[in-house]
């Protein structure tokens, strides 16, 4: 049984894709970075890379690591923004500094291939 973080009371299941795309947009327009990052996620994987990039540079601008590592894979693979390896180290950079253990994996890997061993061991 799943329970509602906000009143601890049991959550309702969603009865279709069109009831969950409801909930989320509730969150989103409260301004809720954890919801941007699933809006964003959903829209990349239906192939909406504009309106995922939207939703996870918001996110991001409110500071959620998810977002940040979403945008550095966004980058990477040329959807819905142009490849651009600084941007993509710095989206890299944040989601790390905020505890996202892939982006940090990624980071490294990243530095490395940039001829930054002092940097990517670190």
């Amino acid at each position: 049984e799943r329970i509602c973080p906000f009143c601890r009371h049991p959550a309702p299941e969603p009865k279709s894709k069109e009831e969950q795309d409801r909930n989320i947009m509730k969150r989103v327009n409260a301004n809720d970075p954890a919801a941007m990052n699933q809006m964003s996620f959903r829209r990349h994987k239906e192939g909406g890379y504009d309106d995922a990039v939207r939703y996870a540079k918001k996110a991001a601008e409110l500071g959620d690591a998810g977002a940040h590592f979403n945008l550095s894979v966004f980058i990477y693979e040329g959807n819905g923004v142009e490849k651009d390896g600084k941007k993509r180290v710095y989206h890299l950079e944040q989601a790390a500094i905020r505890g996202h253990a892939t982006a940090r994996y990624n980071l490294g890997c990243a530095e490395d291939e940039n001829g930054r061993m002092d940097r990517a061991v670190k």
